[in-house]
């Protein structure tokens, strides 16, 4: 199977509804927000919801949530350990590792494990254990709000009976629970046919992201995300004609970013050449 043969920019618009669409565990989980008040969903919280609808699809995926998991291995190193064997840490560990995992292939990976302490030679000092890093050609920025949100917080009681055989009831607990009322969020993305080529990323996985990505919001329902409070409105696929693309990346995406309106419509600007396929959310 030939690699990526065209540079490929893309572009997602989302419409959160009374939802927390990604808290920030470092400011009482309120919903993300930059100095402006516009809010944020970073990329690693898309790239695991992206990995989660890969997994469900059937992909092999290397970085599983606890959650999710398609099988027993309770931790990356022993997944790795179970699909590379010997070879992990050999020269050939970034070709298996590709081979192997779609989220290796598309995104990277850095495969950091300690020495096996049995196997490590007494003479050596410090961790002699493997490092290797693999760039991945496809990269997703984070989302930002096209205007900036209002959060709102509700104070919410917990009142159970935890412990003993439920005869007295557990003291009250007090929390809060913070929502977007509603806001309307973009975040872009590429895929370089350069790096395509050390990962072996393909024609048929950019088809595949291509075809997961207005299905991004699907089965990551939560307390703080109901079913139906987030929902992909479009999705904008630009693929150009060559490997170095047609236009600039910056350039494609200000198409977008120049014209997006609070409600989540748009006119695309043009390029010369460079036609974008406009797909609905599922």
């Amino acid at each position: 199977m030939s690699t990526l043969q065209n540079k490929i920019d893309f572009a997602v618009v989302l419409r959160v509804t009374h939802a927390n669409p990604n808290g920030d565990p470092l400011n009482g989980n309120r919903p993300r927000a930059d100095y402006d008040g516009y809010g944020e969903i970073t990329d690693v919280c898309i790239k695991r919801k992206l990995r989660d609808r890969l997994l469900e699809s059937g992909q092999n995926i290397f970085v599983q949530s606890d959650d999710r998991k398609n099988d027993d291995f309770k931790s990356l190193k022993a997944r790795a350990d179970a699909a590379l064997g010997k070879k992990l840490g050999s020269s050939e560990t970034a070709k298996l590792a590709c081979e192997q995992w779609f989220d290796v292939r598309a995104f990277g990976q850095l495969f950091a494990f300690k020495a096996d302490k049995k196997k490590k030679d007494t003479d050596t000092e410090g961790d002699s254990g493997v490092s290797i890093g693999i760039r991945g050609p496809v990269t997703v920025q984070s989302a930002f709000s096209v205007e900036p949100v209002d959060v709102s917080s509700t104070q919410i009681t917990k009142s159970v009976s935890g412990e003993g055989d439920g005869s007295k009831r557990g003291s009250d607990t007090m929390g809060m629970k913070h929502r977007v009322d509603k806001g309307v969020y973009v975040f872009y993305g590429s895929i370089n046919p350069q790096l395509a080529e050390r990962t072996g990323f393909s024609d048929a996985d950019a088809e595949t992201i291509k075809q997961l990505l207005p299905k991004l919001i699907e089965n990551d329902e939560s307390s703080a995300r109901p079913a139906g409070s987030m929902e992909i409105l479009k999705v904008i696929w630009w693929k150009h004609n060559c490997k170095s693309g047609q236009h600039s990346s910056a350039k494609v995406h200000r198409t977008l970013q120049e014209t997006i309106q609070p409600d989540g419509s748009f006119e695309l600007g043009e390029l010369e050449g460079l036609k974008p396929e406009i797909i609905e959310g599922f």
